[in-house]
């Protein structure tokens, strides 16, 4: 039933994108006809409207990998900086939430470790719509913030850095096996900002893939059996995520980019001081409305980034994909 809804939702759009394209021409015309230029120009304007749109559609039905479709954990990690780090892993986990409230999709709590002062030190959350995987892949890696830090008495600039990680929801239709005895299992009281979600019993779950080295954490829940069967729904979802790696190309580049969160591996920065400017440094889209961005508008990067991957090359925002 969810495929079938999603098929006609596709369909239905492409018909009313028809009809409005044909509606569009039309006044167009009429309005040269009778030199009206007022019409044709929201005309023109609408239809500058209606190629964005279809660009995004575009690129959203190249999302057909196997997990696309999915709903995604993202993970925010601080890097080494203390409280200016755990700040920026805040102000960027608050940046996917917001993003993700703007596109219908649901958002459950699943993991916070609090900063000493102010912020976070890492933080999960699942991301619950159709394609939300496939438009958060490309998010993977270290993002760097620059700005006059607000912790600093004498007002300097700071470097902060984090790391974002998303990986698929793994659902009924993927199997995963893995040996219990290759997990640690480790129960710990629940931390975080308190609330109906925490208490002070060992609630709290950490496996450890040992194999690996993946660690998943969940701790949303007061039941320690209910915390116990998300974590291992979100440690398969994580092996699934690094099989389906290891087929694509850039793999390796992409996981080396998660190593250091540091210098030299970041994938955007964001700089609020001295000027303001958010870029992209795999597609080189670039905007200086930095607030609207860490408030959830970051479709023009990840929509670049997809359609880079798709169609190769230098990719612009998705307003100028032909």
């Amino acid at each position: 039933m969810q495929e079938r809804t999603a098929l006609e939702d596709q369909l239905n759009a492409l018909s009313r994108i028809d009809q409005e394209l044909d509606d569009q021409l039309t006044l167009i015309e009429l309005g040269e006809a009778e030199n009206d230029q007022k019409v044709v120009a929201e005309a023109e304007a609408a239809l500058h409207k209606l190629k964005a749109e279809v660009a995004r559609r575009e690129l959203e039905a190249l999302l057909a990998g196997e997990a696309d479709s999915n709903n995604a954990y993202l993970e925010v990690h601080a890097g080494a900086g203390g409280t200016e780090s755990q700040d920026w892993a805040n102000m960027l986990m608050r940046m996917y939430v917001r993003w993700a409230e703007q596109h219908g999709y649901k958002v459950d709590y699943i993991e916070e470790t609090e900063g000493e002062e102010a912020g976070i030190k890492s933080a999960t959350i699942e991301i619950k719509g159709r394609n939300a995987y496939g438009w958060l892949k490309t998010e993977n890696g270290v993002h760097r913030l620059v700005r006059i830090s607000p912790f600093d008495a004498n007002a300097r600039r700071h470097t902060s850095f984090a790391s974002v990680t998303v990986y698929p929801v793994v659902d009924d239709r993927i199997t995963v096996d893995i040996k219990e005895a290759d997990v640690r299992v480790d129960t710990m009281r629940a931390g975080g900002a308190g609330g109906q979600h925490v208490n002070k019993t060992e609630s709290a779950i950490r496996l450890t893939h040992i194999p690996t080295n993946i660690v998943v954490v969940c701790q949303n829940d007061r039941s320690q059996h209910r915390n116990r069967a998300q974590a291992w729904a979100m440690l398969r979802a994580r092996l699934y995520e690094r099989e389906l790696k290891k087929r694509e190309e850039k793999a390796a580049a992409e996981q080396a980019a998660k190593t250091d969160i540091g210098w030299g591996h970041q994938i955007r920065s964001y700089v609020l001081q001295p000027y303001q400017m958010v870029k992209d440094l795999r597609t080189g889209v670039s905007t200086s409305n930095t607030a609207a961005v860490l408030d959830g508008d970051i479709d023009q990067f990840t929509q670049a980034a997809l359609a880079q991957r798709a169609f190769g090359g230098e990719a612009k925002a998705v307003e100028d994909v032909e």
